[in-house]
């Protein structure tokens, strides 16, 4: 049967780029692999930053959000009923953020998957530097997240002080009695600089396996308070989309923005910026590395092309970290990712526009 990895986290975790490190190593075994990137809205933004992978050994599949959950059900079934005919050696699973660990359990025992699959490894992708104040919906996702998880992977670890290691492990703790689960998350922890795992680190979270915790899903029958908006060449500046950006997190008349990420083009190049709520935008690479090193590495990079951006760099520019990458032929895109609180769907297009 094949193994299906599943690797979850809450929103910009950095399931992306542990998912560029995690199949590297399986393909440097031999293996052959199928990805399966699916998101919460109707533009899929992390799966240009996979291309590198594709060759013999890896095909990537995307799944599209912006449906109704029993739709969505359906499409992830389907998904992987055609990807179990394609002789892979494994299969992984990179999910939205606001994810229901259920769906993933539950899909894998249909028929006629029960014959072709079984759960493999759950790695659940936790951020360092996590916020001490979360809402209760991203509670709910975070600690059932982590709860079934055979490996809690820290990221960004080497930005992080003691700290803030231990405000996140208690930050884990306290998410975990929020649902009522008994889990004791610090026994799982993986806290390690990714660009130094060891061929042990990578066979440990290979064969981690998964939890079937208990506990209480405080999101049952209603739909969580996350919604996204996608915006498909917006005609904006660089300089105009930052300025959006900043005013979007800075107006409370449209609610709390958890996070904004998306593309656009720079000469022959796909450059890719993000930031989230709390400013922080060094969440990706082109490399795949969250480090001091990748930034340089990126800064130097664009300076040797002679590029305009310039470094982009404190709180004059909302966003600081960008990934380049060919141009090719994938979409330009600005996307969105929100909870709503005040704002609705039409003021935010019109804000954009």
């Amino acid at each position: 049967m094949i193994k299906v990895d599943l690797i979850t986290g809450f929103l910009g975790a950095g399931k992306t780029t542990f998912l560029l490190h995690y199949a590297r190593y399986l393909i440097g075994k031999g293996l052959k692999i199928g990805i399966l990137v699916y998101d919460h809205g109707a533009v899929n933004v992390d799966l240009p930053l996979l291309q590198e992978l594709r060759g013999d050994r890896c095909e990537l599949e995307t799944l599209a959000g912006a449906c109704d959950a029993d739709c969505h059900r359906r499409r992830f079934r389907t998904k992987l009923i055609s990807m179990g005919m394609s002789g892979y050696d494994r299969v992984i699973i990179e999910p939205s953020g606001v994810f229901d660990v259920d769906e993933f359990f539950d899909t894998l025992q249909d028929s006629p998957l029960d014959r072709w699959y079984e759960p493999g490894s759950v790695i659940a992708v936790v951020d360092a530097k996590l916020e001490d104040e979360t809402s209760e919906d991203a509670d709910f996702f975070l600690a059932s997240q982590a709860a079934s998880a055979g490996c809690i992977l820290l990221s960004r670890v080497q930005l992080a002080s003691s700290a803030e290691l231990e405000r996140t492990v208690e930050h884990l703790k306290r998410a975990a009695k929020a649902i009522h689960c008994t889990d004791t998350p610090e026994k799982r922890i993986l806290a390690e600089n990714w660009d130094h795992l060891t061929e042990a680190d990578y066979e440990k979270l290979m064969h981690c396996g998964y939890r079937l915790a208990d506990y209480v899903k405080t999101i049952a029958g209603r739909k969580p308070d996350f919604q996204s908006l996608s915006f498909l060449n917006p005609h904006l500046t660089r300089q105009q989309l930052e300025e959006k950006i900043a005013q979007l997190f800075e107006n409370t008349e449209y609610g709390h923005i958890n996070r904004v990420k998306g593309f656009f083009p720079n000469r022959r190049k796909l450059v890719s910026g993000e930031r989230d709520s709390q400013g922080d935008t060094d969440r990706s690479c082109a490399a795949g590395a969250r480090s001091d090193h990748c930034d340089r590495k990126q800064t130097q990079r664009r300076k040797n092309q002679h590029s305009d951006d310039g470094q982009i760099t404190g709180a004059q520019n909302p966003l600081k970290h960008f990934s380049a990458m060919p141009y090719e032929s994938v979409p330009v895109t600005a996307w969105l990712f929100l909870r709503l609180i005040t704002c609705t769907a039409h003021k935010m297009r019109t804000r954009l526009a």
